[in-house]
This record gives C-alpha cells, structure tokens and sequence, in this order.
C-alpha cells in the first residue's frame, strides 16, 4: 500500500505600512495601511480569500463528502487566524467546516510565523502554547505533529518536540541530508527515540506549487492523470509520499485559469484509481510507519529557495540587524507587562518582515519579489526599522513609568512605616502622642515629595 500525506500551510502576515521616519513618537499604527496597494492587509486578505481561501475550501469540502478515503493536513498561522476573524469570517467558518469532518488534520505551528526558536527558545514555547490555545478554541483539536515556520528544521528541534509530547514533525527531504536515501519513508530525527520525521517530497510538491504554470516546463500542462502516474510510479519503493506546500498555490500563486482547481478536483480519483493507493493525515502516518533510518540536520534546514537554509531571511546585513534588533527587546518588552506592547512585538517578529529583505538574485530574487509588497528590499527594511525604533520608545516609556509607580509606591509606604513607629513608641502623655504623630508623618511626607519634585527629570 501507498499513502498519499497532503499537507497545506495557510498564512497571511500583518504587514508593515511605510512608515516613516518622522512617524516615529507620532503614529503606533504599524499594520493599518489604507491605500490601494499590497501594503493594506484587509485588502490582501479579502483579495486571496476569492482567488484562493474560499473556491479552494469548497473544491475540498466537495472532495471530502465525495471521496471518504480523502484526507489532509492544514497549518495555520495566528495571524491568518487573526485576519479571518476581523475581515473574513466566513472563510475561518468555512475552514472549521472541513476540520469538522475529521479527515483533516490541524498541525502545531507558531502563532506568529516566527523564527523564535532559533532566537529565543522560551520566546519560542510561549508562541507554540498561544497557537495550542487558539486552534483548540477554533477547531476543537489539540495539534499531534509539529510544523515549524517555513518548515524550518534541526536536530535540537525535533529533540524539544519530543520532549513536549509531539508524536511527529514535519521537515524537507532534502538531498544533503538524505543523500542517496528517498524521502519517501518515515524516518527518527537524531537524538530521539519516539518522535518521527516527515520529510517533503520537493520535486512532486514543487511540480503543483512552482511549476504548474509555467509554459517552458517539458510537463506543462499537467493533468492529474500525468500526475497521478508519477506518484503511482514510487510503489514498491515507497510508504508514502509527502506532498507539502502552501495553501495559496490554489488560486493566488497558480491562478484559475490555469486549471489548478480542476486538476486538485480530479486528483484523488485519479490517485484512487490503483487500488494500492490511498491517503494518510500526518498522525495516522507517523502511526502507520516504522522509522526506516535516522535522519540527522545539525544545520538549519527550511523549504526556501535554493539553498534550504535559513538565508532567505538571514542573509544579508540589513536583515540580520533587523532580526538581532528584534529579539534584543525580548526583556524590556516582557517586562512592561503590556499586552498591546507584547502582541505588537510579536507581530514584528513575523518572518516574511525579514523575507521582504532579501537581496537575493536570479530565480531566488524574483520569487521574494514576488512576494514583496515593497518596491526594494531596502524600503522593506526603513519601514520595519522605522516601526521598531517607535515601539522601542512606547516600551521605554513604559518601563519608565512603571518604575516612577514603584518609587511612588515605595515612598507611600515608609510613610505607612513611620506613623507604626512613632504609635508603636512610648507616649509620654495623650496630648505629645498625638502632636508627636502629625509632626512626624508631616515631615516624612514634606521630605518625600520635595524628594519627589526635585529629582532630575529624564525623558523618554
């Protein structure tokens, strides 16, 4: 028997308005663009709810009452999540629709798309807690298998999934790491003992989610019977083929009319049609499937580009000050104990922000490109940097006022404290008590608050 593992990843991020220098001190709206450009998150987020979220969900709810072998696996991020709720909540239902069959799976993530657990491991666990949380509210299910951003993979992430009670995480099977070995088998991540790997068959994704389109390909245009005949063609050497890609390749990256939603329509028939051939969800893979080998990635592993390394929001300067800035607040912006600060922080952590700033060339270059809603990378970068210099003030301030409410509150309470000490005192007579008391809490008070005024004023 061959099984067939689809997995969708679903993501839209807020997106960084341009934001101006002068902006700074003066505007703490970062994600509320209004224009007519790709910078206005409403406007993105219905503009692919019609090309993609909405035909797509009904072309699989159909599949799904159609076909009951049918099954697939979602990822979602939060602030896709988040989106739906505020500008389309008919596509959040519509997505609940399908997890309520029960044939589709909800995968772990992070709640905002972040890099977080190659920065900040316990920034990490408490976005991973939060997206828990949110899709147990939503859909009703607590996630099994671990999907990270970007598919980004390592030996040590694997090993703390394991350790929080993961059964399996997903990661690309790529050549480097398999060398001569297919990725179409379950394997043990290295230094485990209970988790699996899933690893991504690239060339069979890529071939829907970047190739699918294109005119030059010798395979354009591919039907689902084509198609079918490759995945058809692994039996006897292989458990499963694991076909992983975004969500919008259905109707943003491969628009309608090149027939993407007709060939996802016919593919399950077409698959179905060897009797040996049937689909899995992530879990009931990692259930079906012993480990055939170890799979070992001490480096960062990821699905982007061509080098499948962290790179593609790491590569050059301006993003790695961009990032290193980021995550350097970490303390400062916990410690306001401010949630609309927190969130804020956290929605810049977003890695498509860093993606944006790539200065990456050929096929590589134009695929960020593509994706970018700013003009250059180095737009990308002024804007994003103009925005965290603003929240960096917002937390200054903030902790700066915090810590005049603890000197307040201190001072209140060596008053509290002198007027114990002076009743607690031996009086010599009703009348000197009483006179003694209102001398001391007077002068204690005078003192404070002249300390208080005078103190030299810092701004902020």
């Amino acid at each position: 028997m061959l099984t067939v593992c689809p997995y969708f990843h679903v993501h839209q991020p807020f997106r960084v308005k341009k934001y101006r220098v002068f902006d700074i001190g003066n505007d703490t709206e970062y994600f509320n663009d209004s224009s007519e450009t790709d910078l206005n998150n409403r406007r993105i987020v219905e503009k692919v709810a019609n090309k993609s979220y909405r035909p797509a969900n009904k072309v699989l709810k159909e599949l799904l009452d159609t076909h009951p072998e049918f099954r697939f696996a979602l990822s979602f991020s939060g602030t896709a999540l988040d989106q739906f709720e505020a500008y389309a909540p008919d596509v959040l239902e519509s997505f609940q629709d399908l997890v309520a069959t029960g044939r589709v799976e909800v995968l772990a993530d992070t709640y905002h798309h972040s890099l977080a657990f190659f920065y900040s491991v316990p920034e990490f666990e408490r976005q991973v807690t939060q997206h828990r949380k949110r899709i147990e509210s939503l859909f009703g299910v607590t996630p099994r298998v671990f999907r990270n951003t970007e598919l980004s993979y390592r030996n040590d992430l694997a090993k703390w999934c394991e350790d929080n009670g993961y059964i399996g995480i997903m990661a690309e099977g790529w050549d480097k790491y398999l060398g001569w070995r297919s990725p179409n088998y379950v394997y043990r991540p290295a230094g485990c003992s209970k988790i699996k790997v899933l690893l991504k068959n690239y060339k069979l994704s890529d071939d829907v989610a970047f190739r699918f389109s294109n005119q030059g390909w010798e395979s354009w245009p591919l039907s689902a019977e084509t198609y079918a005949s490759w995945v058809h063609a692994h039996h006897g050497d292989a458990e499963t083929i694991n076909l992983f890609m975004d969500y919008e390749t259905f109707g943003e990256h491969q628009w309608e009319d090149t027939g993407i939603f007709s060939f996802l329509r016919a593919l399950p028939e077409m698959l179905m049609r060897h009797p040996e051939t049937t689909f899995k969800t992530p879990t009931e893979t990692v259930q079906s499937y012993e480990p055939v080998g170890e799979f070992d990635v001490p480096d960062i592993l990821t699905w982007a580009d061509t080098d499948r390394d962290l790179t593609a929001w790491t590569g050059n300067d301006i993003q790695r000050d961009a990032i290193s800035a980021t995550y350097k607040m970490e303390d400062d912006v916990l410690k306001t104990k401010n949630k609309q600060l927190i969130e804020t922080w956290r929605k810049l952590q977003t890695s498509d922000h860093f993606y944006y700033m790539c200065t990456k060339w050929s096929h590589d270059g134009d695929v960020h490109a593509y994706f970018s809603p700013y003009q250059s990378p180095y737009d990308a970068y002024i804007a994003f940097m103009n925005a965290l210099s603003d929240l960096q003030l917002r937390v200054s301030y903030a902790l700066s006022t915090l810590a005049e409410k603890e000197k307040a509150k201190e001072s209140r309470e060596e008053i509290v404290a002198a007027s114990l000490q002076v009743v607690a005192e031996e009086p010599k007579s009703a009348e000197q008590s009483s006179w003694s008391l209102v001398v001391t809490l007077w002068e204690r008070a005078r003192n404070s608050f002249w300390g208080m005024i005078t103190r030299p004023w810092k701004k902020t």
